[in-house]
Parts: C-alpha cells; structure tokens; sequence
C-alpha cells in the first residue's frame, strides 16, 4: 500500500512525450512494412494481400516445375470474401491472383514462384498461375471492362516473364483442366476477347 502513495503520478507532458517516442518506431516498422509489401509482390501494379500458409506449397517455380498455363477462374464470392477465404486455413484453397471486378484492382496471394491450390489437379497446380476472378458465372455484369483489361495485362506479363504462348492452349478454364468439376469461367466469359487483350497488352 505504501508503495503506490510513493509511486510518481503522471504528468501530462510525460504522457504525451511517451505517446511521441511510441509513434516513432511504429513510424519506422510502417515503412519496413511498405518496402516488405512492394518486395513480395511478383506483379508491380499488384497489392499483396497474403494466403495464410496453410493454403499453398512453397517451391522454387520455374525452377522446381515449369510454368506453362495460366487458369482463369471466376470467384463465386465477392473480392473482399474470396481474400477472406485465402487466409482461413481451414479452406485449403489459394489462387496467385485476384482480380476485383468494379475497378480491375489485382491483388497477389501467392508468389509466383509457390504453388496454388486453385485448379484442383496437382500436376496443373505445379505447372500454372490462377487468377480468379471476381463474379459469378451467370452475371455478366461483373465482368467489367476494367476486369478484362486489367486481368489480360496480368496474363500477358505473367506469359512474357516465362514464355508461356499467348493462346487457348495455355490460357485455360478453370474447367478445362482434366478432372476438373467446376464450370468457370462461364458460358459468358469473352474468350476471344480476352485473348485479344493479352495480346495487345
């Protein structure tokens, strides 16, 4: 009892110069932060909204497997439940990329060169980079112009970095890969379009 009437009270002025010495490593940390973010991302205009580690396979791609598709998928989720989906690990389930359908923003989950658990076959998932995308299969609307566009330059760079054609063969549907059950992109997603877009990117 008699060592709390002796402990010193507070002043204003040594509560604000602690709140002030408190701001200044979080300031540093908050740049360390930033630089981390712009490191982990392979895509440049890309944010990095990590997968939880549960959700995918580290490797050394192209190192450890060859790279030679990219899977376009479609969410059945909004963007922001989808990112949501990717941490939990519980799910079992990552993609590299997300693409937002409103404004085409591109979000990065999964380096490159680790493996996505996104097209349900081992082998495609050692060999391929996912991009969902976000929408449903039977609502055009979401797939917007800025989500073709912004998603066709993502493809483009991601083919260009590992010579991977710039064609239908590479270039697949989710429910294209072999033993696949889903059926995205979709009867309404422009294939010809898009590829068109990857090649004028």
């Amino acid at each position: 009892m008699d060592s709390e009437r002796t402990a010193p009270v507070p002043t204003r002025r040594r509560l604000l110069q602690g709140a002030a010495l408190a701001t200044v490593p979080y300031a540093l940390l908050s740049g360390t932060r930033a630089t981390a973010q712009a490191r982990a991302v392979d895509y440049p205009s890309a944010e990095w909204q990590p997968a939880n580690a549960s959700n995918y396979s580290r490797s050394n791609r192209p190192t450890a497997y060859p790279l030679d598709y990219v899977v376009i998928h479609v969410t059945q989720e909004t963007y922001a439940d989808t990112l949501s989906i990717f941490r939990d690990p519980e799910k079992q389930v990552s993609a590299h990329y997300v693409v937002r359908s409103s404004d085409g923003h591109v979000a990065q989950c999964v380096r490159e060169a680790d493996i996505a658990w996104h097209a349900g076959n081992w082998d495609y998932n050692t060999r391929s980079i996912g991009i969902e995308h976000e929408g449903w299969v039977d609502r055009p609307e979401y797939f917007t112009d800025a989500l073709y566009e912004q998603s066709a330059r993502l493809t483009a760079a991601i083919c260009t970095a590992y010579g991977i054609p710039k064609d239908r063969t590479h270039i697949i549907a989710h429910h294209e890969v072999p033993g696949s059950d889903h059926t995205d992109p979709g009867p309404f997603w422009d294939w010809t379009r898009y590829i068109r877009l990857v090649n004028f990117a």
